[in-house]
């Protein structure tokens, strides 16, 4: 069915996307992983996908995690490496063992986001939103638009510093933790197991000058402040208002599609590792067996000129997949929208589609940001009058036009 009535109201949709992005930042409490205010956000996205966009099938789902883990890793690594450094002037073996288990720590709990510490920290309850608006007749393939309804926790130092700051910030540690790590193998291999403390060892003088890195590697306890969840406009409700702005306009416009059931999935606590998007497919990822699904997963869209279909995702370590991803790429490229090929790099996180495509679902990540580091990202600045009504209706519209090549069974 064409689409283009939907397209042409683009900077309509953008304007409903704020304003009710807007009303829930204004109305509700903040949205950290697991709180009260994310559960208020998918309950009342859920009224508005039941009452206003035409779903029949709308469900709040409750999944159990330990959201103050995803950057447990810090308290563990950083507190192995600052013993390694004591250690390395009398047992160099146990600062390589330290060290390198620091290392496991962040590269399984950051790296590719396992439960590696979770059970160290308390649990919470988040929620999920599953809601799906059925076709007029025989249901011959399904589309489902994501986002993510938490915020992060505010990184002061990006707030601060900006990003160059920030990840210089953690470029410092991890060069300081690898320096003592080279030091102690060739303090282990040049001295011994119990050596003796000689400030005439060249050795150890260059330890002694490490210790420049310390503070930094002190600093790098605060990276998180818990006390200030960020109002998280971009970062995600702009996410979230997507796949919703799609089926309002389709309801207000009364069209109805004949083969295409659509699904919007609201999965909570993506600033927690994933964490609701992993249960959300640990719940339903056996449901798609019957007709192609699609899975598009939307995450901060903001600047036009950074709107990215990602390829690759979690650090790059997720093969996404690619006839989805095409064909974003595809209707970008027919309305004459800026689209760039890319993937969320090493040390750049991940969008939900890392979740959907490692449990099986063919799935896609579109963003909008700079993947280097820009003073909102995780910050106080993320506000809903620091939004882009551009950056919004350029993706809807490729959206529509994604959803439009799809029902003519294209890319299945």
């Amino acid at each position: 069915m064409k689409l283009q009535k939907l397209i042409d109201k683009k900077n309509d949709a953008a304007k409903y996307m704020v304003a009710e992005i807007t009303h829930i930042i204004k109305t509700f409490e903040k949205r950290d992983p697991g709180s009260k205010g994310e559960k208020q956000a998918c309950e009342y996205m859920a009224d508005v996908l039941k009452n206003e966009c035409g779903c029949e099938d709308v469900k709040v789902e409750s999944f159990k995690e330990n959201p103050r883990s995803f950057f447990g890793w810090i308290y563990f690594t950083m507190t192995f490496v600052l013993l390694a450094i004591v250690l390395f002037f009398f047992f160099p073996i146990a600062s390589i063992l330290l060290i390198c288990a620091g290392f496991f720590i962040v590269l399984a709990q950051f790296g590719v986001y396992k439960k590696l510490i979770d059970r160290c920290f308390p649990e919470k309850t988040g929620h999920n939103v599953t809601a799906y608006k059925k076709c007029t007749g025989e249901t011959k393939r399904r589309i489902i638009f994501n986002g993510h309804p938490d915020a992060a926790w505010e990184w002061p130092v990006n707030y601060a510093l900006g990003g160059v700051g920030f990840e210089g910030h953690a470029i410092i540690c991890v060069v300081g933790a690898l320096f003592y790590l080279v030091l102690s193998v060739i303090h282990l291999i040049k001295n011994g197991f119990t050596p003796e403390f000689n400030t005439s060892d060249p050795i150890v003088k260059a330890a002694l000058w490490g210790l420049l890195f310390a503070p930094f590697m002190i600093g790098l306890y605060w990276m998180v402040n818990y006390k200030r969840p960020v109002d998280g406009a971009n970062d995600n409700l702009s996410g979230c208002y997507m796949g919703i702005a799609i089926l309002k306009a389709l309801k207000d416009e009364g069209i109805e599609l004949e083969n295409t059931e659509i699904g919007v999935v609201l999965t909570g606590s993506e600033e927690a590792g994933l964490r609701g998007s992993k249960a959300w497919c640990e719940a339903h990822k056996d449901e798609f067996n019957d007709v192609p699904t699609f899975f598009y997963s939307y995450d901060t869209i903001y600047d036009p000129k950074y709107l990215m279909v990602n390829y690759r995702d979690l650090n790059g370590t997720v093969k996404v997949d690619k006839d989805v991803s095409d064909l974003f790429m595809e209707a970008a490229k027919e309305l004459g929208i800026h689209c760039s090929k890319g993937m969320v790099p090493p040390l750049g996180g991940a969008t939900d589609s890392a979740a959907f495509a490692q449990a099986g679902l063919r799935a896609t990540g579109i963003t909008g940001l700079n993947h280097k580091l820009e003073s909102y990202y995780h910050t106080r600045r993320d506000t809903y009058d620091n939004m882009n009504e551009q950056g919004l209706a350029d993706c809807y519209a490729v959206s529509v036009r994604v959803l439009e090549k799809f029902d003519a069974g294209a890319k299945q």
